[in-house]
């Protein structure tokens, strides 16, 4: 019974053009025992579609008002029929909008009305017939009303679910967007400042390394821009949800670090994109922090493809070089390294081993892909 405001004006045209013409259908039908239509007759049953326009901003009393009208048209004799499509719509909406006591209370009214009336007029086996079809018809309309009722609030509720599941999901890809950027960012700039840094300490003395420091700066600078442009890509519509790096990069990345890496597989197997693109970035922090805090040392990347996980080790051999980097960076890489092992259900250490650092991450594979 819910509908918008302006479509009340066509609810009650149509409640009052079917009240009005199929009552004179039922008046010739019933001329043997009930009065014909008079001027009060057409009053009465236009009351209910008049109150159903003011039924927004009274609810209880334009139900009331048509109930009244209703009990007056029986009353009078007037003929049963197409009278009650009025209070039956006023009862509904009464129920689907959140009033359901007072419905019932205006229901209970309405069959002790009737059922007065009916035993006043109607005696012996009619009238038990009359009682008890009074009754059901009254019970069965307010029961419908209330599945309906139910149905709306469960529809409301699951619609309610959705919205909510759908902000969770938009939280936490906006979190995922942030995490790659910081990744990527702060792995490429880091790596430029070092190599920038490397250059100009070398530019005089050995030119040819600072060529190459440059050379990377050139290789780094272009990579950031195409994951930045990959990542970014995600938040257009339409755009396929893909990781932005994975482990067939990772030659790629160990040649870009600057430093002594050596690579190691143990193993070998398919892994789920959300894995493989955590096991590559926490290689990735661990090789920024050893080129920021470790500059010169030898470096360790082993990949242990297990029977239920994956073990990322990345190990180094501590700085043989001064560091570059004035600052000591943000503090969030390490945390970051954790947050990824624990989304994924894994684990990660961090921390320093004789001389040198050690980063060590067991990633889980998830139940479907073992």
């Amino acid at each position: 019974m819910r509908k918008k405001p302006g479509n009340d004006v066509y609810v009650a045209l149509i409640v009052a053009v079917v009240q009005v013409v199929l009552s004179q259908g039922a008046a010739w039908g019933q001329r043997d025992f009930r009065e014909p239509l008079d001027s009060l007759a057409y009053v009465l049953l236009l009351v209910g579609p008049v109150a159903i326009l003011t039924r927004r901003q009274f609810p209880v009393p334009s139900a009331v008002a048509t109930l009244l009208a209703t009990y007056a048209y029986v009353v009078g004799g007037y003929p049963y029929g197409p009278v009650f499509l009025a209070p039956v719509f006023m009862l509904g909406s009464l129920v689907l909008g959140g009033r359901r006591l007072i419905a019932w209370i205006l229901s209970g009214v309405t069959l002790t009305v009737f059922l007065i009336y009916a035993s006043l007029g109607v005696n012996g086996d009619l009238w038990v017939f009359h009682t008890l079809a009074i009754t059901a018809f009254i019970l069965l309309f307010m029961v419908i009303a209330e599945l309906v009722r139910i149905r709306q609030e469960r529809r409301a509720e699951h619609q309610r679910v959705v919205e909510e599941e759908s902000r969770r999901q938009a939280s936490e890809e906006r979190l995922t967007m942030a995490q790659e950027l910081h990744d990527v960012l702060a792995h490429n700039i880091s790596l430029i400042h070092v190599q920038a840094s490397t250059a100009l300490h070398l530019m005089d003395d050995q030119p040819e390394q600072a060529r190459t420091a440059l050379t990377t700066i050139k290789s780094a600078s272009k990579e950031v821009l195409g994951e930045m442009r990959s990542v970014l890509n995600i938040l257009r519509e339409g755009a396929p949800r893909s990781p932005t790096a994975g482990l067939d990069r990772l030659d790629e990345l160990v040649t870009r670090s600057g430093l002594d890496v050596t690579l190691k597989h143990v193993g070998s197997r398919p892994l789920p994109p959300q894995l493989e693109r955590a096991a590559y970035r926490i290689i990735q922090e661990a090789l920024t922090n050893a080129a920021r805090h470790a500059p010169g040392s030898r470096v360790t990347v082993r990949l242990e493809y297990g029977t239920s996980e994956l073990g990322v080790l990345i190990a180094d051999t501590g700085a043989t070089k001064p560091a570059v980097l004035a600052e000591a960076g943000s503090g969030n890489g390490i945390p970051g390294m954790r947050e990824r092992a624990s989304a994924l259900g894994g684990t990660l250490t961090a921390g320093p081993v004789g001389n040198g650092f050690q980063v060590e991450a067991k990633l889980p594979f998830p139940e479907e892909t073992s």
